[in-house]
């Protein structure tokens, strides 16, 4: 029998040089000999970094170069069998294709959606069997991968536990019974099971008949069954070998037999099981090949830091490490990561300021790549991360769910405005036209209480609600701008009449609405939505859905965003090409095999590098063991075998936070291990820590200002001219208590948009009760009626009507209001002896002298009562708290007395000029009292009041008539309001916390 030749490369060696070296040495210079060879490796990346390191070797010069393959790909393993063609040694390939993956995924959801959920006799929504969908899918490539029987599963749990497992059970005759007939009825394979039949097949067929060439075959993972047989038959092939980065031959018998699945050698000894070699039989590829470019004890270093459990002990009286073994080395623990992703792109944009410096991130962690990539750009580098993102992190992504949502959604204000305001929404106008009409449109129609649904909605809306306003031009304008949106989405929007629709139907309205409404009046929809790679993979994932959502039975139209978004969860998008020569942000998977001069590895916690291995939703981990199945944690052997990789190289930085998303974190159990084993070592471990906390400085100061000068509170001095001439007695109260947001509103005209899409808040109950009793007196000015409270329940529910269909109204206000209704009868019956006439919401005016001409204050009052004396009562309906007869007698409140200077001069419209004897705030509150006749004076009399008020008023615009008066932000901390509209524009939390006003 042929002996297997198996070779390995340390970790502190450049693993593709010396391949590269090693295999020109082999082929003796003579380029055609190198040239009849293939080499096997796991990614593109590695081969596209193999054939540069080739180019290093010969400087430069052209060069024919092996086949370099890669192995192991599901994509791209039938590249390998088509490689040999013709020698004599490819094998007969007459097998069914592999099924595609979304024919997959739509058929496995298919046949979850047709059984009842388990425990229960409901049968599976759409979106939620699509993502069991994708759980099965991975339990069947686990099974298959490791060539396993779904027999076993009956036995796999003992009799005390069969009843809960039989549930499960019978929800895996999915998988048992049903999938392997429908793969048989269609004539396809699953995917991986195609892998592993090609690789027994060319197994054979090169064991039978060795190929003419030589093979070199490179694997890091722990490799399936049918690869670890290939690379076997590899192995052994005459002119054949395996390379394996890493394997520790170094280490101690004892802890190579106590070797756990989440050790980083415990992927290569089950290989080297497979291959029958002995780990002493294993050789260094090429030692001479290429020097060491890290100190051997760096190498003893990972080693002992990543000694099994069960050896620990060794690390007592172990020989003293060499501090070389940290020479460029560092460890950077920050903050946040915030900082840990400024510092690292501080470190790499230093590097560009050294010549043909390369630098290298490294991480699990996708978010830090993004915040890297994105401080970079601080700089004008622009990176990518090679990992890719998820497609529905992604513009197209995005702007396809945002359409899906707001389609469903009946075009509510939140989900339409999130869609028009996407940037590939264009409408076929201008980008700038279409933005303009989408602002015009929020403002003027979907602030505030949601509209009617739909486009009707909007447009009935706009035309109920902005007739005979300063805004009817616009909303005109707008009213035929969305019949243009309307006519694009109405393709899809029809469809959610339907109760149920096919999902090929829907797909296809949904991305040709996706296309309409992307398109601008330069380019076309689909040119702007399908560009660049993530445009590719939203197209590509469009196709698929119309070639094999047939598959699926018809679904509920409603049920179509969560199932599209469950059914892109899957897809990644990749950059086409590396955005920079020298810099490169990795993924686990990428950076193996790969070389640069600073090595920054990122995200050194717990549950991130390592991964937490999660739990498997099917099987605990007794049951894998039981039935076959590796356990999660071989995932973590091979990150530590990356990590152990990774950090041998010239230079190398680790970073951590110490708290993510405000919680403490746990360092990686790597650098735990590390520090134990340099302090049993002799060595100091904060020697790498200290190397690296300018990079912190440096991160933490870059955004700092030298001095931080708080805003001083603001006192703006506009011209006179500029200055308000007129304003309510509602506004009054605001100008003594706050200045400054009279400078906003009546100088600068700034006015606070409705929330989006708001529920009726406080303002808009209390606007409700006061039309019901405004109503109410109206219908009734002389005597009570007959079951007044009826009545004015009545008049409620008609004032409530547009408000009763929402579940709040109901729960509570309507309640509240059937209190205040009690309450307001009853009181009125007693007042009405002694009221002549009510007048309500009568609106007035009265001027007062100023420096700069005459000042006019105005009115609306809810209620003025003349009563049979002679004299008027003047109320004020409060749902919320009235103030205090402190803050009107103080003259903090004088919205009542100024009213009653008003009612005294005959102001109000209808209402004789008589004098006020009372002035009262009916506080109601609703609950079990209903409400309350609070009188706004006590010591002084409504007259006094008035003259005060009317004095203050004369002297707060005399004041205000010179232009050296500032309108000033809050000036009497005690009495300021409550709330305003324009705290932030007077930065009232920054000043006031430097002490700008003495709270």
């Amino acid at each position: 029998m042929t002996i297997a030749r198996v070779h390995t490369i340390a970790p502190h060696r450049p693993f593709l040089d010396v391949l590269a070296a090693g295999i020109l040495a082999e082929t003796g210079g003579d380029p055609l000999a190198l040239a009849e060879g293939i080499v096997l490796l796991p990614t593109r990346r590695a081969c596209r970094a193999l054939r540069e390191a080739f180019l290093r070797r010969a400087g430069g010069r052209p060069m024919l170069l092996p086949r370099l393959l890669t192995f192991g790909n599901l994509d791209e393993d039938e590249t390998l069998f088509a490689a040999f063609q013709g020698e004599g040694a490819a094998p007969d390939l007459d097998l069914p294709p592999p099924i595609e993956p979304m024919q997959r995924l739509l058929a496995l959801t298919r046949l979850v959606m047709a059984m009842p959920l388990p425990g229960t006799e409901e049968k599976t929504p759409p979106e939620q069997a699509a993502r069991l969908a994708v759980e099965l899918g991975r339990l069947l490539d686990q099974v298959q991968t490791e060539q396993l029987s779904f027999d076993a599963l009956a036995t796999l749990v003992p009799a005390e536990y069969a009843e809960h497992w039989q549930i499960t059970l019978q929800f895996l005759t999915i998988l048992t019974e049903v999938w392997p007939a429908h793969l048989t009825e269609i004539g396809r394979l699953d995917r991986v099971d195609w892998r592993n039949r090609l690789q027994r097949l060319q197994t054979e067929a090169w064991t039978a008949a060795p190929p003419k060439g030589w093979v070199i075959a490179v694997e890091t993972a722990r490799p399936t069954p049918a690869a670890g047989d290939l690379l076997a038959c590899i192995a052994r092939l005459p002119r054949g070998a395996v390379v394996l980065p890493g394997l520790d031959t170094a280490l101690d018998d004892r802890s190579w037999e106590a070797l756990e699945q989440s050790h980083p050698q415990h992927g290569l000894k089950l290989l080297l099981a497979r291959f029958g070699v002995e780990r002493d039989a294993v050789t260094e590829y090429h030692p001479d090949a290429a020097a060491p470019q890290a100190p051997p004890d760096r190498l003893r270093l990972v080693r002992e830091a990543m000694r099994p459990a069960a050896t620990t002990d060794a690390w007592l009286g172990m020989d003293a490490l060499d501090p070389a073994a940290l020479a460029r080395i560092t460890r950077l623990d920050c903050p946040t990561p915030r900082e840990e992703a400024t510092a690292i792109a501080l470190m790499m944009r230093a590097a560009l300021e050294t010549d043909g410096r390369t630098v290298m991130l490294v991480t699990p962690d996708r978010d830090i790549g993004r915040r890297v990539a994105a401080e970079l750009k601080r700089w004008g580098v622009e990176m990518d991360d090679s990992a890719g993102r998820p497609l529905r992190g992604t513009p197209p992504g995005i702007y396809l769910r945002l359409l899906a949502d707001a389609v469903a959604a009946d075009l509510a204000p939140l989900p339409l405005l999130a869609l028009l305001k996407h940037p590939l929404a264009g409408g076929g106008q201008s980008l700038r036209g279409f933005r303009d009409s989408v602002r015009l449109l929020e403002r003027l129609a979907l602030r505030g209480p949601r509209p009617r649904p739909g486009i009707a909605g909007l447009i009935h809306a706009l035309e109920t609600e902005h007739t005979g306003e300063k805004t009817e031009p616009q909303a005109q304008r707008l009213c035929r701008w969305l019949e243009g949106i309307d006519a694009i989405l109405r393709p899809f929007t029809d469809l959610m009449a339907h109760g149920t629709v096919a999902v090929t139907d829907i797909a296809d309205a949904h991305m040709r609405v996706a296309e309409a409404l992307a398109a601008t009046d330069e380019e076309t929809g689909p040119e702007r939505l399908w560009a660049g790679p993530a445009g590719a993979a939203a197209a590509d994932l469009a196709v698929d859905l119309a070639n094999h959502g047939a598959i699926l039975p018809p679904v509920k139209p409603s049920s179509w965003p969560a199932l599209f978004e469950s059914l892109a969860t899957g897809v990644q998008v990749r950059p086409e090409y590396n955005l920079h020569p020298r810099l490169s942000i990795l993924g686990l998977i990428e950076a193996r095999f790969m070389q640069a001069d600073l090595v920054i590895l990122a995200g050194l916690n717990e549950g991130t590098w390592p991964e937490d291995p999660g739990h498997d939703p099917w099987m605990s981990r007794p049951m894998r063991d039981r039935f076959g199945l590796p356990r999660p944690e071989w995932r973590t052997g091979l990150s530590a075998h990356d990590f152990g990789q990774l950090f041998c190289a010239p230079e190398v930085v680790v970073t951590r936070a110490e708290r993510v998303e405000g919680a403490p974190t746990v360092p990686s159990r790597w650098l735990l291990r590390l520090e134990t084993v340099m302090r049993a070592g002799g060595l100091d471990a904060a020697m790498w820590q200290e190397a690296g906390l300018h990079w912190l400085d440096w991160a933490q100061g870059i955004d700092r200002p030298d001095r931080i000068t708080p805003a001083p509170r603001p006192a703006p001095t506009p011209p006179v001219e500029a200055r308000p001439r007129k304003l309510s007695v509602t506004k009054i109260e605001k100008w003594m208590r706050d200045p400054y947001a009279i400078y906003a509103e009546h100088v600068l005209k700034l006015r606070a948009l409705d929330p989006l899409d708001a529920d009726p808040g406080a303002a808009d109950y209390g606007s409700l009760v006061h039309k019901a009793l405004e109503t109410f007196v109206l219908r009734h000015p002389d005597d009570m009626p007959a079951e007044p409270l009826e009545k004015l329940l009545a008049i409620g529910r008609e004032v409530f009507a547009g408000q009763l269909d929402r579940p709040g109204v109901w729960a509570f206000w309507w309640p509240r209001f059937e209190s205040v209704a009690r309450w307001f009868v009853a009181h009125e019956a007693a007042r009405r002896p002694l009221i002549q006439t009510p007048f309500v919401e009568r609106r007035g005016e009265t001027t007062v002298n100023g420096l700069a001409g005459p000042f006019t204050l105005t009115a609306t009052a809810d209620r003025i009562d003349l009563l049979r004396d002679g004299t008027l009562a003047i109320l004020d309906y409060k749902t919320g708290a009235p103030p205090s007869p402190k803050e009107v007698a103080a003259g903090y409140a004088p919205q009542l007395p100024l009213e009653a200077i008003i009612a005294m001069r005959g102001g109000f419209d209808g209402v004789p000029a008589k004098p006020v004897s009372a002035l009262s705030y009916w506080r109601l509150k609703g609950g079990d009292v209903g409400g309350e006749d609070r009188p706004a004076h006590k010591e002084k009399t409504p007259e006094e009041l008035a003259a005060e008020a009317l004095a203050g008023l004369e002297a707060l615009v005399r004041v205000f008539d010179d232009p050296a008066t500032p309108y000033e932000a809050r000036p009497h901390p005690d009495y300021a309001p409550a709330y305003s509209d324009y705290l932030h524009l007077a930065r009232v939390k920054e000043w006031a916390a430097g002490g700008g006003d003495g709270e």
